[in-house]
């Protein structure tokens, strides 16, 4: 048993900083004993983090409906009938307000997405005013609009951007299931303009889209061998909506999800690794799970998008639980332990 357990200590420590991961790698490390792979994640997880600490971001759709993409999980695709409306963007007054409530509830970040395939120079404009009102109340920012042009990443970075949110969605192998309307490459380029304007990138997937563990360790070997890691990574559990060419896909075994949090923490160390969508029919203990195999981020509020969260409250009573305390939106190094809140506000009275 002390040869295992030094083994798992061992695979934490040489990958620090890796960005040469086989896919056999990433799923013989997928494949290990449960107890081994969170033993990894955690010692990985405790040299770069506070264990104890949770980043909060807040996700607001300032466009919703009508997208052009047929991305098969989406309830927003105008390929799909999911009774969704389309709407117009939001008013910068209205995002603001819903910043600001975020603000106040506890987030440190301030995400917003737009269904589009890529944005317009002049709905960019837009999103321009958005990125510089939401900084000035002293958030971080990100923003999903689609696809961007080398030009438009340097337009988000020198309005002040922190993030940009590309996800790669699954493996490479398993993508033309799933979504036919843009490539892979198209998203690897994203990314590339992205890192090339300076932006943080945020960056992830999905599970339980019918793919296997082997697409699974693909996808986070795409991500661990870009460039730079990114400073975020998004797992996210599929929500089913009904009217969506993936309704009623088999649901993935839940220690699955815990396996590819852990794996992520082992692989890409220095990122924040986000317990994102389906965490409304996740149980706690599932949730606890992920903590422990090194998820520090999650999103906050009633909604992602379209689809519903985990309730704050509910968030609030999971935290006090675990002992695990609030970021703080003044800690002057990101990317190191600090300071934190060790009595959360209170719940949010809208979070977008």
């Amino acid at each position: 048993m002390q040869a295992t357990v030094t083994h798992a200590a061992t695979v934490a420590a040489d990958t620090a900083e890796r960005h040469d991961w086989t896919t056999d790698e990433a799923e013989a490390l997928l494949g290990q004993p449960f107890t081994d792979l969170l033993f990894a994640a955690q010692t990985a997880h405790r040299a770069r983090f506070d264990p104890n600490r949770i980043q909060l971001s807040t996700l607001l759709s300032i466009k919703t409906g009508g997208c052009p993409e047929d991305c098969g999980y989406c309830s927003q695709s105008a390929h799909h009938d999911t009774q969704l409306g389309r709407e117009r963007l939001l008013s910068l007054d209205a995002v603001l307000a819903a910043a600001r409530s975020a603000r106040a509830a506890g987030a440190t970040r301030f995400c917003m997405g737009a269904a589009w395939r890529n944005p317009t120079d002049k709905n960019l404009d837009s999103v321009l005013a958005m990125v510089e009102g939401v900084k000035d109340l002293g958030l971080e920012t990100c923003v999903t609009l689609g696809m961007l042009t080398a030009a438009q990443a340097r337009r988000l970075a020198d309005a002040g951007l922190d993030f940009y949110n590309h996800n790669l969605d699954t493996s490479p192998e398993f993508y033309g299931q799933v979504i036919s309307s843009r490539t892979y490459q198209d998203r690897l380029e994203t990314l590339e303009h992205v890192r090339a304007a300076g932006l943080k990138t945020c960056s992830g997937g999905i599970l339980g889209m019918g793919e296997g563990r082997r697409d699974r360790a693909s996808m986070l070997c795409q991500l661990a061998n870009l460039p730079a890691h990114p400073e975020s990574v998004p797992i996210n559990l599929l929500v089913q909506v009904e009217g969506t060419p993936l309704f009623g896909s088999e649901l993935l075994d839940p220690f699955e999800l815990v396996r590819t949090i852990a794996a992520a923490r082992v692989m890409m160390p220095g990122a924040y690794v986000r317990l994102s969508a389906g965490r409304d029919d996740m149980s706690d203990e599932l949730q606890a799970l992920c903590f422990l195999a090194g998820a520090n981020s999650v999103f906050y509020g009633e909604r992602l998008l379209t689809t519903a969260n985990a309730g704050s409250e509910r968030d609030l009573a999971l935290f006090a639980r675990l002992g695990l305390a609030f970021e703080t939106a003044d800690l002057p190094d990101r990317d190191a332990p600090g300071a934190c809140h060790r009595h959360p506000p209170s719940a949010p009275t809208a979070a977008g």
